[in-house]
This record gives C-alpha cells, structure tokens and sequence, in this order.
C-alpha cells in the first residue's frame, strides 16, 4: 500500500509514477487475507487461535505458496519481485510457524514494540564502562522485559528479588523469575 501512495505522490509531483507489480499487489493481498483473519481472531484464546488457523489460515498459507512457487518460475533471476518471493520462499517454514501455534503472533511488532526503549536509549547508553558492565546491563534491561511481559511491575518485582535473594537457596532461584514471582507471590499474599 505504500508503493500505491509513493506512485500516487509521484505523479501528483509531476515525476514519473512507480510501477506496482501486479504480483506484488497479489502478494500484499493474500497476506492481508490472512491478517484480516487474525485481526478476528485477536483476544482469543492460544487454543481457539490456532483452531481457526489451522481452519482458515492454513489453506490460504497453502495456495499462497503454491501461487509464489508458480509465479516464481515465471519471472527472470534479477527482478526485485522474484528476489522478494526467493527471499519469503525460503523462510517458508518460519513464516508459516504461526499456524501451529496458538500463542505466536503472524508479526513480530510485540517484539519490535519491545525493542523500542532500546533503541531510543542507545546513545544513553553508548558508555556503559566496559564490555562487562554492557553485558550486565544487557541481562538488567532483559529481565525488566520478561517482567512486563508477564504484567508484573518490574519495579516492584527488582526490589522483592534484590530484598529476598541473598536468604533464597540457590537450587530454587527459577522461583524468584519473574513468570513464577507471581505465582509464588499470590501464594503468599493468600497464605496471610
């Protein structure tokens, strides 16, 4: 859709417009087939997801293959459209990996959005004193992510660990991550 606005631009500006391949825009248009399904299936359940997925998404992944492999082999080694298809082609199974399971996304914008802060942060970060201290940071900042992940306040989560950590045995430290902090703390907070 970018390339239609581009070509539109384009021409508005008085300069050549963009040629859109008509492969291309059927490309754009089967993915969105498959993103219109995930937009209806958006809050669902892992299992109901991938029930539907396996319904209605897997056959479109199917075809959509079978159209590239077709198309493909029509057109010349050096077109940017059959470098575009080689290069999906050949993460075929990666890109497909969503329809087996429920709890992946056909995107990975969560994970970008995760990033975000990283990326913004970086020239704060560029002096972190040494290799060690950058690798010490590293684990930090992915720590903080799991919490929030897991919707548990990593303020709240550092400041238990760093009070309980020193006393905790060392064979159950997996109990102070943050995925099992909540559990064992709701069993706390149940206890009193």
């Amino acid at each position: 859709m970018a390339d239609i606005e581009a070509s539109v631009r384009r021409k508005a500006e008085g300069k050549t417009p963009l040629v859109i391949s008509p492969i291309a825009l059927e490309v754009v248009r089967r993915i969105d087939a498959l993103f219109e399904i995930e937009r209806n299936i958006n809050g669902q359940t892992a299992q109901e997801r991938r029930r539907v997925r396996q319904e209605k998404s897997a056959p479109l992944a199917a075809d959509h293959e079978n159209w590239m492999r077709q198309e493909r082999a029509k057109l010349s080694r050096g077109s940017d459209v059959a470098k575009a298809m080689d290069y999906m082609l050949k993460r075929w199974p990666s890109f497909t990996r969503f329809l087996e399971d429920g709890r992946l996304c056909l995107t990975n914008n969560a994970a970008e959005r995760a990033l975000r802060g990283i990326a913004l942060g970086r020239k704060s970060w560029l002096f972190a004193g040494s290799d060690r201290g950058g690798s010490r940071a590293a684990a930090m900042y992915s720590l903080i992510v799991t919490a929030k992940m897991n919707d548990i306040d990593p303020q709240a989560w550092l400041a238990d660990v760093l009070a309980r950590i020193a006393s905790h045995p060392a064979s159950r430290l997996d109990e102070l991550l943050p995925w099992n902090w909540r559990l064992a703390n709701t069993a706390i907070n149940q206890a009193a």
